[in-house]
């Protein structure tokens, strides 16, 4: 299928950061030349090799976005990439009409419920980022998303009508108290990433969350999940297809996981590969691509960035 000139597209789970700086598991992820990062005991291509100080800006993302044909984007944030609040603020601040941003807190320090809530009302975070993954294991917290603190936060987060940004680990545990959680506050908006974690064996189980009327799947990480696989990853879309025959088409968003996926392909590549494939119609697409995520998050009216003929044409 060819692509609609007129489409609209938003990615809901991408990252953003002024300087890459955490402790992980008690293992440092530091910054190094040429787009590297010294990620828990070894070197990693963090970013493409060409952004060589280190710094993932909103002004280069917007030039990738704007290449792709990329309306607007959800910036998401992880334990490996250190607390990004002030930068991110500024981020929303700068560019309101293209950006959603992540609010972040510590769930390795007790009080982190009360932080973010600062983050909602005083600093106009409508949304909060839960690498689950990342604590379900001893060195970094194990937290029971059903245990008092993380529930007082779900509750608070569920009144302000804010949106929990989380990523699962491949774990029946976690699951099944996110499936308690989601009982207990049924409005909660949940956009859950890694489309599930979708080559582990528990990704179905993550999906049938989406069953519950105010979660979403979001697709971020996806290309590097079918990596082995590569361009134009059948495997990928195969997923989404049995995603949306199991809980709706509705119910899934894409997102890319920028930057650390574009080390291996272009930005556009990481959503270009669907039109490689009649496993989903245009309608679907459609929906997949952007208008799922422009309801979720309130986007406002957005326009499509001009195709420009690139010079290997």
């Amino acid at each position: 299928m060819n692509r609609p000139t007129d489409l609209l597209i938003i990615d809901a789970h991408a990252h953003l950061w002024l300087k890459q700086q955490a402790v992980v598991e008690g293992k440092h992820i530091d910054p190094l030349p040429d787009g590297r990062a010294m990620f828990m005991g070894e070197p990693r291509q963090m970013l493409p090799p060409f952004l060589t100080d280190g710094r993932n800006t909103a002004e280069v993302f917007l030039s990738n976005m704007n290449y792709a044909q990329v309306s607007a984007a959800v910036i998401t944030q992880e334990f490996i990439d250190g607390q990004q609040n002030d930068y991110l603020e500024q981020v929303s601040a700068t560019f309101p009409d293209r950006f959603r941003c992540c609010g972040f807190v510590d769930f390795r320090q007790p009080g982190y419920a009360a932080a973010a809530r600062q983050l909602m009302d005083e600093r106009g975070f409508r949304a909060i980022a839960l690498p689950g993954h990342r604590l379900n294991n001893d060195t970094d917290g194990h937290i029971r998303f059903t245990s008092d603190e993380p529930m007082v936060l779900f509750k608070d987060m569920e009144q302000r009508g804010a949106i929990l940004s989380l990523c699962l680990d491949d774990d029946a545990r976690q699951i099944g108290e996110m499936n308690e959680v989601l009982q207990e506050c049924p409005s909660l908006k949940v956009a859950i990433g890694h489309f599930g974690l979708v080559t582990s064996k528990l990704w179905k189980e993550q999906v049938l969350l989406a069953r519950y009327p105010n979660v979403r799947i979001e697709s971020g990480g996806i290309t590097w999940l079918f990596n082995e696989e590569f361009y134009p990853f059948s495997g990928a879309v195969r997923a989404i297809r049995e995603a949306a025959d199991t809980v709706g088409i509705d119910r899934l968003m894409w997102g890319s996981d920028y930057p650390r996926t574009i080390t291996a392909i272009t930005y556009r590549m990481s959503y270009d590969f669907l039109f490689r494939s009649d496993l989903l119609n245009e309608q679907e697409i459609r929906a997949f691509l952007g208008l799922n995520a422009q309801q979720f998050y309130g986007f406002g009216q957005l326009s499509v960035p001009p195709y420009v003929k690139n010079m290997s044409e």
